[in-house]
């Protein structure tokens, strides 16, 4: 640094510059001449210094960092490989301050290093390097901010690599875990690149830089099937998290990072990683400065690095191919909700001043609810062709539900249901049927896929009775249990009833179904005939009765505040099929349903009422905890 450069920083003329260093300075106020000598010191000026240049060697390397953070194994290969080359070093630490990092460029200019090397803060760093070509100091860049020279890690080789490994075991929905650093932009492109070079759509949303509750919600609607991560603690602090939520890595989430040569935390639980070399990194920066200064002819070839997986422990296919799931096969809707003080009856006029509209029907209203509990739910129905109908896939979309046995009808609107709710909780519902009305057998066998690895198929009949017929036969001939709601429908086929393992309807419902029998337990009886294994009879506030081949008995309700009733046998229904799937047993699961209807009763609305798994179970662990065994399903 020249004395016109330290004379701006100053604030003075050269010459008092001069005066000052030269110690001439009698006519010069002492809180100026303490300024200049503050500035002479940190930047390291020496008279006449820009026209001293060293005759000999100094054996000294300067070693310029952006920040210390991570650095740690790179720096002990370059110290090794210096001293072992007959070098000092010479480290300084920017703190990704580019006022501090020129004060260590000067310095180390003025202690005459034979080379730096230079990791510079950001893309402005650059413009100090004349300061070092000026003594003709050879140097080398690292870091992203080095230019097109800079030698950096392949983190985006191995981002890549780690990506790749997800997409072989049959990931698509793969989220990033980054943080920021040295590494965050290789990093990131390369995790980019290997989904575009794999034909997988790229979802800004699934990039994340902290554990927060958007994560969380699209872990828990199936939006992620597989994560990487940038470092290890930032994939211990993941798995932990999911560990506390009842989680089990990799049967639910695969995981993998990229991990530093000297552990960053103990490998208590063991992550799948690759292990970056950084060791060897600093090892060939140093080998490279060393050439350069000493003019070798011998060329050194690039850093290159072959990754390879240090374990599989939390690598496994999606969990959706592992465990069963859900199809959930019925009505779609778009709901308006009317707020009133009472229900309207014959020749009685009601007003509301308050409504909502939002995605309804039991097949979204259903399949959310097994989403929001966990568990991996296709829905196969109809929506029509209108604006209202991309709002449907949105929420699907959104809940992590499977949309691609949904249909668009060119020919129909998306069905409508318009329901009237009381202050007390009790609701009336009109529909216009639309697409569903259209909802055909020939849809249920272009589908039918769908019904593979399948557990529980949930049908509701707002839909044609032949395709409620169509959907209980397919789940039949894939052995997949169903669990039928006889909604809006005065009669089942034998063939529909025959292919029924569990039948719920509500007190009406088992009425029209049955209108020949006088008492509830004789039309219990007549559906069980049928060979139906197990019917529930929801009775509103009063619980549910519940009778199989072997047991019946009756269950109270959860106790909630009633605010809108339209939900809660789609709640219910959901999280019997839910916790079913998880293998507890039928008794268990139906006390728990009782909690998920519950809680969509104490809210407005459905789809924004139904409840998810982690809020269902920290509530059930404080009111009855022995509902929840561990070892069974994923608790």
């Amino acid at each position: 640094m020249n004395i016109k450069e330290i004379a701006k920083l100053a604030g003075v003329s050269a010459s008092t510059v001069s005066k000052i260093v030269n110690q001439k300075d009698e006519s010069i106020s002492s809180e100026t001449r303490e300024r200049v000598l503050k500035i002479v010191k940190e930047y390291n000026y020496t008279p006449y210094a820009s026209a001293i240049v060293p005759t000999q060697k100094t054996w000294v390397l300067g070693i310029l960092l952006r920040s210390s953070v991570s650095f740690d194994t790179t720096l002990d290969g370059i110290i090794k490989t210096a001293q072992n080359n007959g070098y000092i070093t010479l480290v300084c630490n920017s703190s990704s301050d580019t006022e501090q990092e020129l004060k260590n460029i000067t310095a180390m200019c003025s202690s005459h290093a034979d080379g730096i090397l230079w990791e510079p803060v950001n893309e402005q760093s650059l413009s100090f390097s004349h300061y070092i070509q000026d003594k003709n100091i050879p140097y080398i860049t690292t870091g992203p901010f080095g230019g097109s020279g800079s030698i950096q890690l392949p983190y985006e080789k191995a981002a890549y690599s780690i990506t790749q490994e997800l997409v072989l075991r049959h990931h698509s929905k793969i989220a990033c875990l980054y943080a920021e650093g040295r590494r965050t932009q290789a990093f990131l492109s390369g995790y980019r690149s290997c989904l575009f070079n794999n034909h997988l759509p790229l979802d800004e949303q699934l990039i994340f830089n902290e554990l927060d509750e958007t994560l969380v919600y699209k872990a828990n609607t199936h939006q992620i099937s597989g994560i990487i991560s940038s470092h290890y603690l930032k994939a211990l602090e993941f798995y932990q998290l999911m560990n506390s939520l009842h989680y089990k890595i990799p049967e639910d989430f695969s995981l993998v990072s990229l991990k530093n040569d000297r552990l960053e935390a103990p490998e208590i639980p063991e992550i799948s990683t690759y292990t970056m070399p950084n060791t060897e990194f600093g090892n060939y920066l140093c080998q490279k400065l060393i050439h350069l200064i000493e003019k070798s002819d011998k060329k050194l070839p690039a850093f290159s690095q072959d990754y390879r997986l240090d374990n599989d422990t939390t690598l496994g296919v999606p969990s959706g191919m592992n465990t069963p799931k859900i199809v959930v096969i019925g009505s779609i809707n778009i709901d308006t909700y009317l707020n009133v003080a009472q229900l309207p009856y014959t020749g009685k006029t009601v007003s509301t001043s308050s409504s909502f509209v939002c995605p309804g029907g039991k097949g979204i209203n259903q399949s959310i609810g097994a989403s929001k509990l966990g568990h991996h739910v296709s829905l196969i129905g109809n929506v029509g062709f209108d604006p209202g109908s991309d709002n449907i896939f949105r929420a699907l979309n959104e809940n992590g539900v499977d949309t691609s046995g949904i249909t668009r009808c060119f020919y129909a609107d998306t069905g409508k249901a318009y329901i009237f709710v009381e202050d007390g909780g009790d609701s009336m519902i009109s529909i216009l049927a639309g697409a569903n009305d259209v909802f055909t057998p020939s849809a249920i066998r272009e589908n039918e896929r769908l019904f593979e690895n399948t557990g529980y198929c949930l049908i509701q009949s707002e839909i044609p009775i032949e395709t409620v017929q169509e959907a209980c036969q397919a789940a039949h001939k894939h052995n997949v249990k169903t669990i039928l709601k006889p909604s809006a429908c005065s009669h089942f086929p034998e063939e529909v009833l025959s292919c029924v393992d569990i039948i719920i309807p509500n007190e009406n419902e088992l009425k029209v179904l049955c209108p020949c029998k006088p008492s509830m337990e004789e039309r219990v009886n007549f559906l069980m005939e049928y060979g139906i294994g197990t019917v529930i009879v929801t009775l509103g506030e009063r619980g549910c009765f519940v009778k199989t081949k072997e047991w019946e008995d009756t269950f109270p309700a959860a106790h909630f505040t009633s605010v809108d009733n339209t939900g809660a046998s789609d709640a219910f229904i959901s999280a019997l099929a839910s916790y079913l799937l998880y293998g507890y047993t039928l008794r268990n699961s139906v006390c728990i349903a009782t909690y998920a209807a519950g809680f969509c009763i104490s809210r407005k609305g459905v789809v924004p009422a139904l409840i998810d798994k982690n809020s269902l179970e920290s509530y059930i662990l404080q009111k009855e905890p022995g509902l929840l065994h561990p070892g069974q399903g994923r608790y």
